[in-house]
């Protein structure tokens, strides 16, 4: 029960206010767990329970639940341990009050993703937790079977159990007693061997005897929905209504071998989310269908089970359902659950432990302080406290003292919380040796460390004190991550802004030192990998940029680090969070001033990346600012000019663009080939075919050779041409290593292909999709979907023009002038194979109007050749092989598709 916080009750001469304390303790949660056992054991063994009701509420779950990193999965091992063998259960938590008789059976599942369980391995999990009994449990056997050659034709469940890593002692039972289930009953029905070695025929056997209710089945009819679920397709979802008859079969087992299931669910948050409760469902499902088992479950957020507005994400929903699960819904505060006639107070199954998911730092907050049963602290002020706590409790603690506190004299406001909480560091302080201490001041300027970054950061010659640190409560620890370990965010936000009164306090001098030796240990790390790894690459980068900005440090190793960056062309996310007080880096331009190299670095990177997502004209705007600004040295300014000169091409500037081209192409810098190849791909916008071609021949790998011819391939429809160039280019690119450009020339490949083999292409187009997986590619993206639509054009469907509109937003709101005009270059294609007259006049005039008097001018001649229309304005294009010839290959290609689809007759 929640005791009373008198600190805030004596914080008020108010005596209208109300106060609720709502922490626990490890101790309370083992009570918890007692308490809930003892009452689940006494409903189970009761005269009335019936394990095949399917209507009464369910009382049989327990729910653990805190922020991330709080213990949570600890504590569900702990519970595991202690229920299988008293001598693992911690001495303060005292002697068990529940029976010894019938025997606990733990069994604990760990539900995150990284343990790749998804729910067959689940209802596996709890066969395998049963398989010790040393029987068969027939009726959920036979199903089991049925299901298992349904699903897994040609594997043995015993290959899979090993497989998967089910394994335990009793794996190899598991095969052997779904055997014998199987065998048995074939025996009883006297099935001839070939048939009762069908899993199939003895399932339909079982069925007919049951409905029949024959003595030999007599054993299979007490489980009256038995015969329904044989009946059913064996899919997921039956097998979601299997634990059904597991319960029966538990319920039936004698009592010198009665068991009743105590079924631990970890990480109950990876199931899913909000919006997604497919595996909740299935989860759910089980747990209802299992009322002789209970549940303990441990996750991030309570279960929202007892909330009726989930009536339709979930079977079984409401508090009438699950009424040990209601008090923590928000609606229902000011309301006691009513127990049912004969039936105790529904008792609060929901407990909180450790730091608080944003939903529960609300809760917490609302009872926290209350007049005339209302919340005091209103909801957008308790928004403000969430997000700034983080989830520690400590902070919400502090938070409602602090609002007290204003409370005396005006009311708080939202700014009164964006505050760092001085007591945060001396009670996290207080605690840690003078060594410790200086380690977690070093780590605060650091996302994420390991001990060896950690240690040198610090400036100590040894690991000790680092090994120490990482073992208190406020370092996380994601042992998936390169780095495993970080900071709490509010204990890292305090440590470095609050007032510090300690007497080691550091001075600016002290933050300096370690800021340059977090940074160069960072630049060390990314040096001497052997790896190329991106992610390193990427990591030492984020860190790196932040360090040098909110430090005023020079480049340095930065400048080596963001050429690997662009190199491969991938653009993950690289803008670091604004310094306290300054708005964030992904800002309007002109937003703030670019003062240092650092400053104009990250600028430089983040708008790389963030083109990706946002309009060129934006891109061009902010990479003008940083070209402006002069504070970047020479290699790293022809970046920025380079890629400006590519977001005016998107655009359509081309004087702009050839401007840029040319002056890092006269130049030496790491991107002087590229922008040679930027040079040819203008010429070829313009219709310059022959100086394009001549172009090219000399660009080479750096200056992607092998793409630009195909580039002039397609579009003179040389489509076999331009599909060998492409597939050297993407060779080219898997040669050196480089991702983005892998999965460009492939999407490229699957969009020629599109126009003369759509089956073809959707094995090419099937391949950029898991190319692009991990990429942040918009254009090529937007290739790979233009490409679908020529492979599907001519078929007639009713939803290609809805596509393409679609398409034609997504692509307007990105700026890539290219993939505008490509787009209407593929909804005439679509036309002119249906002969659709009226709908390739507006489509050509549309592209027309889209192109006249700029570049990709000739595509609108591409488009009259597709019909063989005459030019009534033909483009100044210099074609490489004659107007008439690039006019028939277009054509071809047209009525090859018309030929394709035309039904083939039969005589």
């Amino acid at each position: 029960m929640a005791g009373r916080d008198l600190r805030a009750l004596f914080g008020s001469n108010d005596r209208s206010l109300g106060t609720e304390e709502a922490f626990t303790n490890r101790e309370g949660q083992w009570a918890q767990v007692a308490a809930a056992l003892a009452e689940h054991l006494a409903h189970v063994v009761a005269d009335g329970f019936d394990v095949q009701d399917l209507e009464t509420a369910r009382r049989n779950v327990l729910v653990f639940h805190g922020i991330g990193g709080v213990g949570k999965t600890t504590l569900s091992r702990k519970l595991e341990a202690a229920l299988t063998a008293s001598e693992h259960r911690p001495t303060q938590w005292g002697e068990p009050s529940w029976p010894q008789a019938p025997r606990l059976l733990p069994v604990r599942i760990d539900l995150a993703r990284s343990a790749g369980t998804d729910f067959e391995r689940l209802v596996l999990t709890l066969r395998l937790a049963l398989a010790g009994l040393d029987r068969a449990l027939p009726a959920f056997d036979l199903a089991l079977g049925r299901y298992w050659e349904h699903n897994h034709p040609g594997e043995s469940l015993e290959e899979y159990l090993r497989r998967a890593g089910l394994v335990s002692r009793f794996a190899k039972a598991l095969p052997g007693q779904v055997q014998a289930a199987l065998s048995k009953a074939a025996e009883e029905l006297a099935l001839p061997g070939a048939v009762g070695s069908a899993v199939g025929q003895v399932a339909t056997a079982v069925v007919r005897a049951v409905r029949e209710r024959r003595t030999t089945a007599r054993a299979l009819a007490g489980c009256p929905r038995l015969a329904d679920l044989l009946e059913a397709e064996p899919d997921l979802e039956a097998l979601s209504f299997y634990p059904h008859l597991l319960a029966y079969e538990i319920d039936r087992l004698p009592a010198k071998k009665a068991v009743v299931p105590v079924v631990l669910l970890d990480t109950f948050e990876d199931t899913g989310d909000r919006t997604n409760r497919d595996l909740e469902r299935l989860i759910q499902r089980v747990v209802w269908l299992m009322p002789n088992a209970l549940f303990i479950v441990t996750g991030r957020s309570r279960l929202q089970w007892a909330d009726d507005a989930l009536q339709g994400q979930l079977d079984y929903t409401g508090p009438a359902a699950w009424p040990q699960l209601a008090s923590h819904i928000p609606a229902a505060r000011e309301a006691v659950p009513i127990a049912p006639a004969g039936m105790e107070p529904a008792t609060d199954r929901q407990v909180l432990i450790g730091d608080f998911s944003p939903e529960d730092c609300d809760d917490y907050l609302a009872r926290r302080l209350t007049a005339d049963g209302r919340p005091l602290i209103g909801d957008d002020l308790r928004r403000v406290i969430t997000a700034r706590s983080h989830g520690l409790p400590l902070y919400l603690d502090l938070a409602v003292m602090r609002f007290l506190e204003i409370r005396r004299t005006r009311e708080p406001e939202a700014a009164d919380f964006d505050h760092d909480f001085p007591a945060l560091v001396s009670r996290t302080l207080q605690d840690l040796t003078p060594d410790e201490r200086h380690v977690l001041r070093a780590v605060s300027l650091l996302d994420a460390f390991d001990i060896p970054l950690a240690a040198k950061a610090s400036g100590m010659t040894h690991q000790a004190a680092a090994l120490r640190l990482v073992e208190r409560p406020f370092v996380r620890e994601n042992q998936l991550a390169l780095w495993p370990y970080h900071l709490h965010a509010v204990v890292r936000s305090t440590i470095r802004r609050a007032d510090d009164h300690t007497d080691d306090r550091w001075s600016d001098q002290d933050w300096a030192s370690a800021a340059v030796r977090a940074f160069d240990t960072l630049g060390d790390q990314w040096a001497g990998s052997t790896s190329r790894s991106r992610m390193l690459l990427v990591a030492c980068l984020r860190q790196g940029l932040t360090l040098a900005r909110d430090h005023r440090l020079d480049l340095g190793w930065l400048g080596g680090a963001a050429w690997a960056y662009v190199s491969d062309s991938v653009w993950e996310p690289l803008a670091p969070p604004a310094p306290a007080g300054q708005a964030s880096t992904d800002r309007p331009p002109g937003a703030t001033v670019l003062q240092t190299p650092a400053d104009a670095l990250v600028e430089t990177l983040s708008t790389l990346a963030a083109r990706q997502r946002e309009h060129r004209t934006r891109t061009a705007d902010r990479l003008t600012r940083v070209i402006d600004s002069r504070l970047l040295p020479e290699d790293l300014t022809d970046m920025a000019l380079y890629y400006r000169a590519k977001a005016h091409r998107d655009l359509g500037r081309t004087g702009a663009s050839r401007q840029g081209m040319q002056q890092v192409a006269s130049g030496t810098t790491r991107l002087a080939p590229a922008a040679r190849r930027g040079l040819a791909h203008l010429a070829r916008l313009d219709g310059d075919f022959p100086t394009a071609h001549a172009a090219a021949q000399t660009l080479g790998w750096a200056g992607r050779q092998n793409r630009v011819l195909g580039d002039l391939a397609w579009v003179h429809a040389q489509m076999d041409q331009a599909a060998t160039a492409y597939q050297a280019a993407r060779t080219d690119a898997e040669r050196h290593g480089v991702a983005g450009e892998t999965a460009t020339s492939q999407a490229q490949l699957g969009f020629v292909r599109a126009f003369t083999d759509p089956d073809t292409a959707d094995d090419d187009l099937d391949l950029a999709a898991q190319l692009l997986i991990g990429l942040d590619l918009r254009a090529t993206a937007l290739t790979t979907r233009i490409a679908a639509l020529v492979r599907d054009a001519g078929s007639g469907g009713d939803d290609f023009p809805d596509r393409a509109n679609v398409l034609d937003a997504e692509v307007r709101a990105s700026g890539v002038r290219a993939a505008r005009t490509t787009l209407a270059l593929a909804v005439c294609f679509h036309h002119a194979v249906l002969n659709n007259d009226d709908e390739l006049d507006t489509a050509i005039h549309d592209l027309d109007q889209l192109t006249r008097g700029r570049d990709y001018a000739y595509y609108t001649d591409i488009a009259h050749f597709m019909a063989d229309r005459p030019l009534q304005h033909p483009s100044p294009a210099h074609w490489l092989d004659g107007n008439q010839a690039v006019r028939d290959r277009w054509r071809a290609l047209v009525t090859a598709r018309q030929n394709r689809l035309r039904p083939t007759s039969h005589s």
